[in-house]
């Protein structure tokens, strides 16, 4: 059974936890691809808790929810929470089209709820009712990879029906269809994607492209001007790659080599600082000529600075998710498999990827998404083509063990 003291976690993992809530994928900005991070991030918001409060998780690690009675034949409606930003809305930001045409389509009445700012702050809410093996009130929430992975692996989430996912199955991207955490999709879907990549300002950089981690630690032209993320997985997992290295696969001994790849580009200041999403200033006004960054941060850059370009190492990038899952004692999930298979039929995804930009994980999109914006379906960021799926790489997941010694040696590293 997977359980953690409050006191287990190291003060390395309680300063990621920090970084990651007030600037990185934590921080409660919907548009920056933000999120919390890692097991400390959930050690210290969700299940520390469940011993100090005396509750014990639902299930043994692995163990499947059972089968709550489902009420979707009698009662067609659905509670659906999600982050903010994170679905099509109308004109003026009345209405949300896609969800308005499927409850015409279905006659489900979908309780559509944007009440998630990150994860651990969402798992606090409905960690009580999951370990004392009740209903949250939710019938589909969206978490990220490593909270999805979790929740699987504590047997509080629903094992989905395959029957009721024909397009899902079907159109799911290959880049996302086998996850270390949960092999052949069977709990989660992911809603959308998270990719990680170099960012440069060609105007700072003279015009020369940055494509490479090599580049960013040894060009002695940018010298005082790369940023790296103070996110372990990506700064970690792209250096990884650039030394050949397989994210999903690496030893100790790998991730010793990257964390000392990078300190040698602290140690001759090539790294000008390890950045949150703060990094978007510095890269808009060119202090920073060239750095990792968030996908969806480039896409938002390049509509206001034509300065801005990005580029996706022959070696590979870091991809993470957002996930789709039924928690365990939900009432409806009959109806929530029912939306979620709506959102992978082709038309209905392309009008998603539309209106929030981020990595559509549903393949053969891009013909519908042409015809809505043509340079939408043209940009890999949000369609990844074939060469950039290629190239796509999760970092794998991590023990307890290995999550407070790896943040340990990445706390040391920048200075945290």
């Amino acid at each position: 059974m997977e359980q953690f003291e409050p006191d287990r976690l190291s003060a390395a993992q309680r300063a990621a936890l920090r970084r990651s809530l007030t600037s990185g994928r934590g921080a409660l900005t919907r548009r920056s691809l933000l999120r919390a991070s890692g097991a400390g991030a959930l050690t210290l918001g969700g299940l520390s808790t469940l011993a100090a409060c005396g509750i014990p998780p639902a299930k043994r690690a692995g163990e499947a929810a059972a089968a709550s009675d489902d009420f979707s034949d009698r009662e067609k409606e659905l509670v659906f929470s999600n982050w903010t930003e994170y679905m099509d809305t109308g004109e003026d930001d009345k209405g949300r089209p896609t969800l308005d045409e499927f409850g015409r389509r279905t006659g489900i009445k979908v309780k559509y709820t944007e009440d998630i700012n990150d994860n651990v702050e969402f798992f606090g809410k409905i960690r009580p009712q999951l370990a004392a093996g009740q209903d949250t009130g939710r019938d589909l929430i969206v978490v990220t990879d490593w909270l999805a992975a979790r929740i699987i692996r504590l047997g509080w989430a629903q094992k989905l029906d395959p029957s009721h996912l024909p397009h899902a199955y079907a159109n799911l991207s290959p880049q996302f269809r086998s996850p270390d955490w949960d092999p052949g999709r069977a709990y989660s879907y992911p809603w959308t994607g998270i990719s990680t990549v170099i960012a440069y300002n060609a105007k700072a950089t003279g015009g020369r492209t940055v494509d490479s981690v090599t580049q960013l630690l040894d060009d002695p032209t940018l010298k005082g001007r790369v940023g790296f993320l103070t996110e372990m997985r990506d700064s970690v997992g792209m250096t990884l790659l650039d030394q050949g290295k397989d994210p999903a696969r690496f030893t100790t001994a790998d991730f010793d080599g990257a964390i000392g790849r990078l300190q040698k580009g602290v140690e001759k200041n090539q790294i000008r600082r390890f950045t949150g999403n703060d990094y978007t200033a510095d890269l808009d006004k060119g202090d920073l000529a060239a750095c990792l960054a968030w996908a969806g941060d480039v896409i938002q850059l390049q509509a206001g600075n034509p300065d801005i370009k990005y580029a996706v190492p022959a070696a590979g990038y870091i991809t993470s998710s957002d996930n789709l899952l039924v928690p365990a004692k939900a009432r409806h999930k009959a109806n929530a498999e029912q939306l979620i298979d709506y959102y992978y039929e082709l038309p209905v995804a392309a009008r998603l990827a539309a209106y929030i930009s981020y990595v559509c994980p549903v393949e053969g999109v891009k013909d519908e998404l042409a015809a809505i914006d043509p340079a939408l379906a043209d940009n890999t960021l949000i369609v990844p083509d074939k060469a950039m799926t290629a190239k796509s790489h999760a970092f794998r997941s991590l023990t307890g063990e290995e999550e407070t010694a790896y943040e340990e040696k990445f706390a040391k590293l920048i200075g945290a």
